[in-house]
């Protein structure tokens, strides 16, 4: 029996969605040569991470293994899947592969770090491989909704193994590889031990829809509009930015793009070929210069982001740009779970401006970018894996699509983020567990989820904030009273009186009840003051909030 081993081992998307982070080994049991398959992030929100411009997976376990690390590969350019490569690839520093558009995508992150486009290295679909270590990779082309998304044929010594990556069975994808069975089936005839298969729609019980169903209705509807028509939906689904722009062009509108996003990725799918066309696109100052009833926008926002084109507009003005009653807002998308609170918020301001809002609330408008349940059983068949691994979904979607593997009389395992999988034998097993989590980029900075500095945001959000200070002489005396300062916190209280006046007259009361021991002590004499302040609040507010006590001493 052979002492090396295949691990599979998720550092995220595995157990939620978003994040993709996973790592496959091959080799003696603790020293296995590695590659990683994408490294994502996810998005905050101000519940519960306020302040955080991105969530990032933790991977300190692969930092701390860094000298067996060969590679990245991106499966695709989607956030959730190359957001992190710039973040984190000072700590990795190893060749990053991937198809010209992912690639193209990849190196603009790695740009803003100061990095070279040598990192990436961009590699042509199957049958063309990459030999990294033990493995070897290729790319094999599969639907999705962003262009030239790709599993991952992974050769070991041990077998092959395919990560399926985001997918969906379209034939018709308008833009990027249509799906091809007889292709997949061709790489599955030698056998494949494992296949690591997106979950996401897993509960959806009807055949996923094709992109090219999508454009009768969208230019139906836009045919159809009398004032502006503004569209909003993922900048990265080119197929769908291009279907929009035609619907408009077809009505006889000129396009405008508006927002970063969107005209980054029109630029990268014409930079590498994948879009062979788009209609003529003109600024935002000429469409401030012609009759609104012939300009179509397509804009950024679709999940109710509140810097994006969509909620400024409907906040009033974007580039000199504003709706107005009879105008059409279209939804081409569906709402993340998540995000429902900032997208309605929208569709209500466009509401009181006269503007119609249409969403995918019929299904006319929008098809995911991810394969529904039937999909998944056809892959499966295709495939024929000993072992079906689910990833990219919450645990509710894993536990599901473990249930249809073993109903198919597959083998399923059910690993989440830190779960490190032997796939070597006939019978996967658990044989690590690996902390894993979540770092913040807040800023400029990455910070640790457990770190504090959001826990503390967050009770200053819900609690509002005393700051405190005292001076004393080298004596330990009071020199004066001391004040306050309160932000969040209301101005009065029960009493009626100034909240920063009752605070200070119980303080100084506290001050004049202090033993020398206590002033002479700022641990003691900083939670003493930091009591009675929170008391003082309870009392007054009914609210204890944090409090900053600053001590100053004259020597």
């Amino acid at each position: 029996m052979s002492s090396e081993r295949i691990v599979y081992l998720p550092l995220g998307g595995a157990g939620e969605i978003g994040m993709n982070c996973y790592v496959y080994g091959y080799g003696k049991p603790g020293e296995e040569r590695l590659i990683l398959v994408d490294l994502g992030v996810t998005f905050p929100d101000m519940d519960g991470t306020p302040g955080v411009d991105l969530i990032l997976p933790d991977i300190t376990w692969l930092k701390e293994n860094r000298s067996r690390l060969e590679a990245i590969f991106i499966t695709h350019a989607h956030e959730d899947h190359v957001g992190a490569v710039g973040h984190h690839y000072e700590a990795l520093g190893v060749p990053v592969y991937a198809r010209a558009f992912t690639a193209h995508i990849a190196r603009n992150k790695l740009a803003e770090y100061g990095l070279g486009p040598e990192i990436v290295k961009t590699c042509s679909k199957w049958p063309e491989t990459v030999s990294v270590g033990p493995f070897t990779v290729g790319f094999l082309p599969i639907s999705h909704s962003i262009p030239e998304s790709s599993a991952l044929v992974i050769d070991t010594p041990g077998g092959r193994l395919i990560h399926s990556g985001d997918f969906k069975l379209d034939e018709t994808p308008l833009v990027g590889e249509p799906w091809d069975p007889q292709l997949w089936a061709e790489v599955a005839k030698p056998g494949v031990k494992a296949l690591i298969c997106d979950s996401t729609n897993v509960f959806s019980p009807h055949p996923g829809r094709s992109e090219s169903s999508v454009g009768p209705a969208v230019q139906k509807l836009v045919s159809e509009a009398r004032g502006m028509v503004v569209a909003t939906t993922f900048a990265s689904n080119v197929a769908r930015v291009r279907t929009l722009a035609e619907a408009g062009e077809a009505a006889g509108r000129s396009i405008c793009l508006l927002g970063r996003a969107m005209r980054q990725m029109i630029e990268a799918a014409v930079e590498t070929g994948v879009l062979d066309r788009f209609p003529r696109v003109i600024s935002a100052e000429e469409v401030t210069q012609i009759p609104r009833e012939n300009v179509m926008l397509l804009v950024t926002g679709s999940q109710g982001e509140r810097r994006a084109a969509s909620a400024q507009l409907a906040r009033g003005k974007y580039n000199g740009i504003e709706m107005a009653e009879g105008d059409l807002f279209l939804f081409s998308s569906k709402t993340i779970p998540g995000n429902e609170k900032g997208v309605i918020r929208i569709m209500n301001q466009f509401s009181e401006m006269g503007v119609d809002v249409v969403d995918d609330s019929d299904g006319l408008y929008h098809v995911s970018g991810h394969a529904n349940r039937p999909d998944l059983e056809a892959l499966q068949d295709i495939v024929q894996p000993q072992v079906v691994v689910p990833m990219h979904g919450e645990h509710r979607h894993l536990r599901e699509h473990v249930k249809l593997a073993q109903g198919r009389g597959r083998k399923g395992v059910l690993a989440v983020n830190g779960m490190m999988i032997d796939l070597s034998g006939n019978e996967p097993k658990v044989v690590e567990y690996v902390e894993t989590g979540r770092t913040y980029l807040d800023g400029s900075v990455q910070i640790g989820a457990l770190d504090g500095v959001v826990r503390d945001r967050i009770r200053m959000a819900l609690n509002g904030h005393v700051i405190v200070t005292v001076i004393l002489d080298e004596d330990d005396e009071p020199l004066g009273e001391p004040w306050c300062e309160i932000m969040g916190l209301p101005e009065t209280g029960r009493s009626h009186a100034p909240l920063v006046d009752v605070l200070e007259e119980d303080l100084s009361q506290f001050m004049g009840r202090a033993g020398d021991r206590t002033l002479a002590d700022d641990d003691k004499l900083e939670d003493g003051l930091k009591k009675a302040a929170r008391q003082t609040c309870l009392n007054e507010i009914g609210k204890k909030p944090e409090v900053t006590v600053v001590v100053s001493r004259l020597s």
